[in-house]
């Protein structure tokens, strides 16, 4: 079960910074255990969304610019998108619940 794309430099303004509902993106690089030890909550906070929010990843290894734009120093961080602009962040793993409980909170 996959329901987190990843999108890179290029479909990031659109999937992210343009978009209508708010984005989680989760940057990640696959060769780090903390970052793998949160897909199964993140795959969990995609299907609670149901739409109401995107999920996406973005691979800091081949995305350097993102990294550097968003300030990205540890992985895996999670930047809240909401209208196009970072509205929260948590680095590190967290649950699934403490994740959608800060969505929640910034789209209620």
């Amino acid at each position: 079960m996959n329901l987190i794309p990843t999108i890179n430099e290029l479909d990031f303004a659109l999937e992210v910074l343009k978009s209508r509902h708010p984005v989680l993106v989760n940057f990640w690089a696959p060769w780090s255990q903390p970052c793998a030890r949160l897909e199964s909550a993140l795959e969990e906070v995609a299907a609670a969304c149901d739409g109401s929010a995107k999920v996406v990843k973005v691979n800091v290894d081949n995305n350097p610019d993102l990294g550097l734009r968003y300030a990205i120093q540890a992985i895996p961080t999670l930047h809240y998108f909401v209208d196009g602009r970072v509205a929260a962040t948590v680095v590190g793993t967290a649950s699934a619940e403490a994740i959608l409980t800060k969505l929640r909170s910034l789209t209620h």
